[in-house]
């Protein structure tokens, strides 16, 4: 004996007015792809090139309340700086480094040496007014200062 199978029911063809626009819909989909993706590229490939902004880095930097100066003679494709500190003599600087985050110039100093055990400057840079601004921490006295930075002219 055998047994009867039910016929299955057929899956029923969309109506012609939805076949009618699954083109239309794909090619609306399409399109929304192709700008997402455009737009991606387009903010990806006029992102500011690292190296050509770390230049703008290069100079000799003074400090707006005393005669401390930072120069910056060189700067790597990792962002690494050649820098000197003065105060009005020479300070040895541990680390010097500058970064993106975003749109935004950082670069980071620390001081290792007599009355400087660790001290660090967090700056981040203003293109419009050409200023170094941000952060001075004095680790011997454990304490933190606003501090700005105007580019000397040559």
């Amino acid at each position: 004996m055998t047994k009867s199978r039910k016929p299955r029911p057929r899956a029923k063809p969309a109506p012609a007015r939805v076949r009618r626009y699954l083109p239309l819909l794909a090619g609306i989909a399409l399109a929304i792809g192709l700008l997402a993706a455009g737009y991606w590229w387009w903010g990806h490939a006029r992102a500011a090139d690292p190296q050509a902004m770390y230049q703008k880095l290069q100079g000799r930097w003074q400090r707006a309340d005393g005669g401390y100066i930072i120069d910056i003679s060189g700067v790597d494709a990792a962002g690494m700086l050649t820098a000197r500190y003065l105060n009005p003599n020479p300070i040895k600087v541990a680390k010097a480094e500058a970064s993106m985050l975003g749109d935004t110039l950082r670069v980071f100093l620390e001081l290792r040496d007599v009355n400087y055990p660790g001290s660090t400057y967090q700056l981040t840079y203003d293109p419009k007014a050409d200023l170094l601004q941000g952060i001075y921490y004095q680790a011997k006295l454990r304490e933190s200062y606003d501090v700005e930075f105007t580019r000397l002219k040559p």
